[in-house]
């Protein structure tokens, strides 16, 4: 999602990288659900996180769309997002107000209160200083916070999607045609999100979505291409 921000109005000043100390701990949230309420359509899942949700839950997209997730129009493409549920919370929440896919929770839940700021053709994370309530927050190195397996893969997962969907972006700008822009809206939204990311019988699930997922991001910029 495309903003704009002032850091020195929202952070702490500081950009990090994986291997930075934050002041980000929060004792395990110790019983606090804040940050999963009154959260909109700003939840955007990317590639990674349907794969590891319907890896972690057993479903397929299909099934999440029941009540889980939902579609929007970020930024001229159509993404899911997590969809606020009673009382305005996430339907993973438990009935103690815990999350109950912590293990596999999407990467916009991992980073708070940390956001991503794009560039120079890289990215670094920024604290997000009024965004937790949690008084006393404890340093913690940044990798472990995020707690994603093969970070440096995962960065650079995270550097080639956000730079394909800004060409994407660019692309539905300089289209006219409202059945074109439909057409690649439904084409990424199949490609990256409904069709299913097999599993091979040996290969960690990290090597298994990595390999499919440049796969078809090489034949989507094709596909890009023959648009322009």
């Amino acid at each position: 999602m495309e903003r704009e921000i002032d850091l020195k109005q929202i952070s702490d000043g500081r950009l990090y990288s994986a291997n930075d100390m934050v002041k980000a701990g929060c004792s395990d949230c110790a019983g606090c659900s804040l940050c999963c309420q009154g959260m909109g359509k700003s939840i955007i899942l990317d590639p990674y996180d349907m794969f590891r949700l319907e890896r972690g839950l057993l479903v397929s997209f299909e099934e999440l769309m029941r009540d889980k997730i939902e579609l929007n129009v970020v930024d001229g493409i159509i993404q899911p997002n997590l969809k606020m549920q009673k009382k305005d919370c996430c339907g993973f929440l438990d009935e103690k107000g815990r999350c109950s896919i912590h293990e596999f929770r999407p990467g916009f839940c991992r980073m708070f209160p940390l956001g991503r700021i794009y560039e120079e053709g890289d990215f670094k994370y920024f604290l997000q200083i009024h965004e937790c309530p949690y008084p006393v927050k404890t340093k913690v190195k940044l990798k472990k916070w995020l707690g994603i397996p093969g970070l440096l893969s995962y960065e650079a997962y995270i550097w080639d999607w956000h730079y394909f969907l800004k060409d994407v972006q660019e692309l539905i700008r300089e289209t006219k045609s409202d059945e074109v822009v439909r057409s690649i809206n439904l084409y990424l939204l199949d490609r990256f999100y409904v069709r299913v990311y097999e599993r091979a019988a040996e290969a960690e699930d990290e090597a298994d979505f990595y390999g499919q997922f440049y796969e078809r991001l090489k034949e989507a910029k094709e596909k890009m291409a023959f648009y322009r």
